[in-house]
């Protein structure tokens, strides 16, 4: 892989815990609005700048971008954000209970997203992907980092321990209890860096598809020229991460009744009531319906190739389309994803008050499932990856001046 430092904009550190912000994409307006009251040096003053807009004011119009440039050049001149003189890369750890994972901070080669180095496993849309291109354009930088991970390779888990025994730059624990820690790694280590990773054959895009897409529609723009031709992004080893289900919400039973639903569900796998919603192994997946949790299982061909043999995949072709008429669920209405870090007591929360009228509780995809899948080339169904802790977005900027 092809790396580069660069000269991040990043928080002052008196700041920096009022900066950091949860990523822009896993709250909606009124979520943003919400976490952001009361904290004018919240990134998602930038990251979500309709919030400082007229109620209604949409998140991808011009008012909306122009509010964000507004706000980002607010931030530098008081001095919240400052662009640092260095051109360094970046450890970023994050801790969430038990879990702990360490990443380095870099810029990625476009091209190598473009040529398949940067390894995807999901389509990404026009709409999204047109989006995250307008906002980088109005602000001539990338808010958010990409979050890619890697085959484990032992020099650079040597390399970045060593440099996580000095004194952090940042240390401080966000409001929902994850612990966020980054040290700057001396400049002389640059040249190491960018050698240890030149012999890593791939990496893989784990979240933040759109971002990576809008910063290489960008770098074409840009013809490739100086800083537009580099994303930002964390790196992190592949055996530190953790993946969480992505559970899903019907609206409606199709026209079936409840009665008609479970019987349905008898035909095609083996149901048994359970006490609770959750998933001790692959094959099974938990359904709510009706006040009570089930278990549901299933077999799959020996012969099945890897995407199809995803719980997410068995669960769509059986059960979802043919019964419940979700036919394409990247376009339907009828369907929504919750991230399983909200929990079970939410996930049924949805269907007991009425707002859904089904839910699934899903076995979580493995990274070596992601990693091999896109190795082959192939796409993952929508909303399969789940990952936890998320990257707070503000701690870099990347400036394409």
């Amino acid at each position: 892989m092809n790396i580069r430092p660069f000269n991040a904009i990043k928080p002052r550190p008196s700041s920096v815990a009022n900066v950091a912000a949860v990523p822009y994409d896993v709250v909606d307006t009124a979520e943003a609005k919400a976490l952001a009251s009361g904290n004018p040096e919240s990134f998602l003053h930038v990251s979500r700048p309709e919030i400082d807009l007229p109620e209604g004011t949409s998140c991808s119009s011009k008012e909306a971008y122009e509010q964000a440039r507004k706000t980002l050049d607010s931030f530098v001149e008081q001095g919240i954000l400052a662009k640092d003189n260095d051109s360094a890369f970046y450890a970023y750890r994050q801790i969430m209970g038990s879990h702990s994972q360490t990443g380095i901070v870099a810029t990625f080669d476009t091209h190598e997203y473009l040529n398949g180095s940067l390894k995807r496993h999901e389509k990404t849309r026009a709409d999204k992907e047109d989006d995250r291109t307008r906002h980088i354009a109005t602000l001539n930088a990338q808010t958010g980092p990409v979050f890619l991970t890697y085959r484990d390779t032992l020099s650079i888990a040597e390399f970045t321990a060593k440099a996580c025994e000095s004194e952090p730059i940042y240390d401080f624990v966000a409001d929902d209890g994850i612990r966020h820690t980054v040290w700057k790694f001396p400049l002389e280590a640059n040249e190491e860096i960018v050698k240890m990773f030149s012999s890593i054959p791939a990496a893989y895009i784990a979240d933040g598809h759109h971002r990576a897409a809008a910063a290489s529609r960008m770098a074409k723009e840009k013809n490739f020229e100086g800083e537009a031709a580099w994303f930002m992004a964390v790196a992190f080893p592949s055996k530190q991460l953790k993946l969480l289900p992505y559970n899903r919400l019907i609206a409606d039973l199709n026209g079936l009744s409840k009665e008609d639903v479970l019987a349905k569900a008898k035909e095609i796998f083996t149901v048994t009531e359970a006490e609770n919603g959750e998933v001790a192994e692959s094959r099974h997946a938990r359904m709510f319906l009706d006040g009570k949790w089930y278990d549901i299982a299933w077999e799959v061909p020996a012969d099945a190739d890897v995407v199809s043999s995803l719980d997410v995949s068995v669960l769509q072709d059986r059960f979802l389309a043919p019964v419940l008429g979700i036919d394409d669920p990247r376009t339907s209405s009828r369907i929504s994803f919750m991230g399983g870090i909200r929990g079970l007591d939410e996930l049924a929360g949805r269907v007991t008050s009425g707002r859904d009228a089904i839910a699934f509780s899903m076995y979580p995809v493995t990274v070596d499932e992601m990693m091999a899948i896109a190795d082959a080339d192939a796409i993952m169904p929508p909303k399969s990856t789940w990952f936890e802790p998320k990257l707070r977005s503000g701690l870099f900027v990347h400036s394409l001046d």
